[in-house]
């Protein structure tokens, strides 16, 4: 099933992010603890189940490594992704050097994208949704042609 929807988050003193029970069931259907965040594009952040971030591990594998471009997505990446563990309370801490690549303070608005969850900087968010909101049926025909 994919992961769907838009949550309004604040992050509390020790940069723990409450993960909506909706987008966890859905990340942890391994039924284990752990998630892996990432750096993403367009400097939001990632969240992916073991498996997923195992699968996109496998994509990134198949890439051609003697392009240095690939080589040194690779070390940015890999040396900036973490693995995270969920507490009793559903929370994660946000690693502090991922939040300084996204620019995270405390708002963050969470999206759920099919297979994983997107963190964003609510305020990086809002520019988004400005710039690329009215564009939503030409991407659309674009997607599906």
């Amino acid at each position: 099933m994919s992961l769907t929807g838009t949550y309004h988050r604040t992050l509390d003193e020790k940069q723990r992010l409450a993960v909506p029970k909706k987008l966890r069931d859905g990340l942890l259907a391994e039924k284990e603890p752990m998630l892996f965040v990432a750096p993403e594009t367009d400097r939001a952040l990632t969240l992916y189940s073991p498996s997923e971030f195992s699968r996109r591990a496998e994509k990134l594998e198949q890439l051609s490594s003697h392009l240095a471009t690939v080589r040194n997505y690779q070390r940015l990446y890999y040396s900036q992704a973490e693995q995270v563990e969920l507490d009793a309370q559903g929370r994660i801490r946000l690693p502090e050097r991922l939040m300084a690549f996204a620019g995270v303070d405390q708002e963050v608005v969470l999206l759920g994208v099919h297979d994983h969850v997107e963190i964003w900087e609510r305020a990086r968010w809002n520019r988004f949704l400005e710039q690329y909101g009215d564009e939503f049926d030409k991407m659309a025909n674009e997607a599906f042609g």
